[in-house]
Order: C-alpha cells, then structure tokens, then sequence
C-alpha cells in the first residue's frame, strides 16, 4: 500500500513536470496552443456531427414507420367500413383489433417521433454552436498571433533604441572640439609670440623710420619745388 501511494505520487509529480513545461511551451509558441484548442475542438465537431447524423437518421426512421402505419390505418378503416356494410362481422372483428393496434402503435410513434425532432433539434443547435466557436476560436489565434508579432516587433525596436548609445558619439565631438580649441589657441599663442618677439618690434620700428623718413623728403621735395617756383616770380 505504501509503495502504491509513492508510486501515486510520483506520478502526480512528473504529471506536474510535464504540464508545467506544456505550459511554458504554449507561452512561448500561443500558436501551438491555438492549434491544439482549435484541432480538438474540430475533433469533438466530428463526434457530435456523427451523433447528430445518428439521431437525424432515427428521427427519419420513426417517421417513415409513423407515415407507413398511418397509411396501413387509413387502409384498415376503409376496410372496416366495407366489412360493416356487407355485414362481415367476422372481419370487421379483426380489422377493429387491427385497427386498435395501430392507434397504439402510432400514438407512441408520434411521441417518438416529437422527441427525436426534438432531440435532432438540439444536436443541430449544438453541432452549430460548436461550428461557431470553432470559427471563433480562429478568428481569435489570427487576431491574437498578430497583436504577439506587433507587439514583438515594438521590444525588438524599443530594445534596440535603447541599446543606441550617444556617449561614444559625444566623447568623440568632444575630442574634436578640444583638438579645435588647441589648434586655435596655437595659431593664437603664434602671433602673439611675433608681436612680442624684438626682431619684429625691430622690424616694424625699421619700418617706421622708413616711412618717417620718406615723408621728410616728401616734405622737403615739397618744399624746394615751391622755393623754385616763387624765385621767378620775385625776379620778374
């Protein structure tokens, strides 16, 4: 008895093992799920279509002996009345039995009759119901698949947005501005290391004196030339 109870038990636990890893299958391919909920669903379709046909075939056997007892009666009673009115009472005896057996016959045919319609009915009204949520069923693993895929899509995007770093491309224009900013600074520092240098102060003074020089001869040649120029006229 022990060992039956362990023996219950590890079936109850590698039972557990097995669904739960069905489970997580089906999480991660819903397609799977749908497919089987959908192909067991259609399997229990053909068992009741197949009940149903049964039920539909008795229903039009009950019928077929209803309306051949119904006719067989109709042809008693006439007989009957033609035995009543020739006086054969032997006959109009046993058609009367006859005739006695069919209303019991036919009557509980009717009965049958009425619940078999009403059984085939109701399996109808089920095989429809279940063609429905059948239909159901695959309008919503197309509906639900696509919401999975979109929605897979968007992480797919949103994770790689989220891996795009600026920091490499900013530590890198940062680098450019700094080599920019040294490199200006250097032409900078350049000029004004010329400016301050004496060979240039020397140059520049030289330069000067030059140009103070050239303008004293202007001057002078200014000068001398309006000198000639006034000497004819004194004399004159």
């Amino acid at each position: 008895m022990a060992n039956n109870a362990i023996f219950a038990r590890l079936a109850n636990l590698w039972t557990g093992f097995i669904s739960l890893w069905v489970s997580d299958v089906e999480k991660e391919h819903p397609e799977i799920a749908y497919q089987n909920a959908i192909a067991s669903m259609i399997e229990k379709y053909a068992q009741l279509k197949a009940a149903t046909g049964a039920i539909i075939a008795r229903r039009q056997d009950i019928t077929a002996r209803l309306d051949a007892h119904e006719r067989e009666l109709a042809g008693v009673a006439a007989d009957l009345e033609t035995a009543l009115a020739t006086n054969q009472d032997d006959l109009a005896v046993v058609l009367i039995q006859k005739k006695n057996t069919l209303d019991a016959a036919i009557t509980e045919l009717r009965a049958d009759a009425t619940q078999a319609t009403a059984d085939a009915d109701s399996a109808k009204d089920s095989l429809t119901q279940v063609k429905t949520e059948i239909d159901k069923l695959k309008a919503e693993k197309d509906r639900m698949l696509a919401q999975m895929h979109s929605a897979q899509a968007r992480l797919k995007i949103q994770s790689q947005l989220d891996g795009l770093s600026v920091d490499a491309e900013v530590q890198a224009l940062a680098g450019v501005r700094d080599h920019i900013k040294s490199q200006v600074a250097q032409a900078s520092l350049g000029s004004e290391l010329r400016e301050s240098d004496l060979d240039v102060r020397l140059n520049k003074l030289r330069q000067s004196s030059a140009s103070v020089t050239a303008k004293a001869q202007l001057d002078a040649l200014k000068a001398a030339r309006a000198g000639a120029q006034a000497a004819p006229a004194k004399t004159l």
